[in-house]
């Protein structure tokens, strides 16, 4: 490998490894896509190294935590107004406001599927009260799913850490 090839891989995993570092701290930060940074960084330093730490095995089961993870932390405002028998109205509020939310920051996303939740209920011919319930149980389902992203992105560095552990040590 010539040196300008080596300050090429140097250079990518660096970046790899920033992916990853900002894809982490976009699992608590509602504004950063952090699972998808995550695995775009992992994929960055397997296909640097040619996929010889980290095959198409340890990319799909990745990728498999990462879809999982996605999909629990999108719908999870709208099983956490469920959960308490939130009306149809209400689970689709908060599901448009989580959408919704996305386009004005940090407060969007944070009172977004509350408003929703709490909005679709009222519609729903729910009483104040209720709806407020309803809302704060939406925001319950917010702060598992992001536990739940955090505990998905995590496992994906740890077994992208096991991959390239495993894989090298053989």
């Amino acid at each position: 490998m010539s040196g300008l090839d080596s300050g090429m891989h140097v250079l990518l995993y660096a970046l790899a490894a920033v992916l990853i570092l900002v894809g982490l701290a976009g699992a608590v930060i509602p504004m950063l896509p952090g699972i998808p940074i995550i695995f775009g960084g992992i994929w960055l330093a397997a296909g640097v190294d040619r996929y010889q730490h980290v095959g198409s095995g340890w990319l799909i089961g990745i990728g498999i935590i990462a879809a999982v993870g996605l999909v629990i932390d999108f719908a999870a405002a709208a099983l956490g107004a469920k959960r308490v028998g939130a009306s149809g109205q209400a689970v689709t509020g908060a599901l448009l406001g989580t959408v919704i939310g996305l386009f004005f920051g940090i407060p969007g996303l944070v009172f977004g599927p509350f408003v929703g939740a709490l909005i679709g209920e009222l519609i729903a011919g729910r009483d104040l009260s209720r709806s407020a319930h309803v809302g704060i149980a939406t925001w319950a389902g917010l702060i598992f799913g992001t536990l739940v992203k955090l505990a998905a992105s995590i496992m994906m560095v740890v077994l992208f850490a096991a991959a390239w552990w495993w894989n090298g040590s053989h």
